[in-house]
């Protein structure tokens, strides 16, 4: 069977305002969305698999790219919490989203939320410094993408993970899976509830998904210090994990 060509639409979600009822209501569909594709099950499989170094003194970094209302991190680290007790977590996006309550209930858990509102552009046009360069805010320890990556291609796409490699040791990332199985679902996903908004962005996300080893033939040439393993995860999502060999 043909693989289905990788098609990079503009979703309705990224135009809207984020007081818009529309949008608010899609944010909404987008967690059971993410419950539907496991997601959090996929990151967790993903960053207990990595031996984080940790001291007293240095907590772990943890940036999340996109990261919208930052409920779907809030679920990850209410699982990781006893084995990560102290983390200072980035949550940057190009809206202001993250509710207070939220930053509150992170810290409960002992993390530090910190809400970055920029464009990732704008992060990938930033200054950025070389591993064991110490420790300027630049570099953290983790960076999660999570249903992200799938809005950029070519040059753009290839820039934002040359930047992610520079600046973190480890990088995870969760995307749609391009394959008629997904692209069935969600043609599906209004018997979820989901409003027009979703119903639509999801078959884009679809069809701008990756698969195979896309997004490791992307990975910055000449960076041979990193180890990548790219596939498959669940039913509908595609998931790039990539270390940096000797780094735990």
């Amino acid at each position: 069977m043909t693989p289905l060509p990788r098609v990079v639409g503009a979703e309705t979600l990224d135009g809207l305002a984020e007081d818009d009822p529309a949008a608010m209501r899609s944010r909404r569909d987008l967690q059971r969305v993410h419950r539907i594709m496991g997601t959090r099950s996929i990151l967790l499989r993903a960053l207990r698999a990595w031996p984080l170094p940790r001291t007293a003194s240095a907590p772990l970094r943890v940036l999340e790219l996109g990261a919208g209302d930052g409920s779907l991190m809030l679920r990850v680290a209410r699982e990781l919490a006893p084995a990560w007790p102290r983390v200072e977590l980035t949550l940057l996006d190009r809206q202001a989203l993250v509710a207070p309550e939220t930053v509150r209930r992170y810290a409960g858990l002992g993390w530090t939320a910190t809400c970055t509102r920029m464009d990732v552009l704008d992060w990938v046009a930033g200054p950025a410094q070389p591993p064991g360069a110490g420790d300027s805010g630049l570099r953290w320890d983790v960076i999660v993408a999570n249903l992200f990556l799938h809005h950029f291609e070519g040059r753009e796409l290839a820039q934002l993970l040359r930047a992610v490699a520079a600046r973190c040791d480890h990088f995870v990332a969760c995307e749609p899976r391009r394959a008629r199985l997904a692209l069935i679902g969600s043609h599906l996903i209004g018997a979820l509830g989901a409003n027009a908004v979703t119903r639509g962005d999801a078959v884009l996300s679809v069809h701008a998904g990756f698969r195979g080893r896309e997004l490791g033939a992307l990975w910055p040439p000449g960076e041979a210090n990193w180890k990548l393993l790219e596939g498959p995860a669940g039913w509908f999502s595609h998931c790039l994990c990539a270390v940096r060999v000797g780094s735990g």
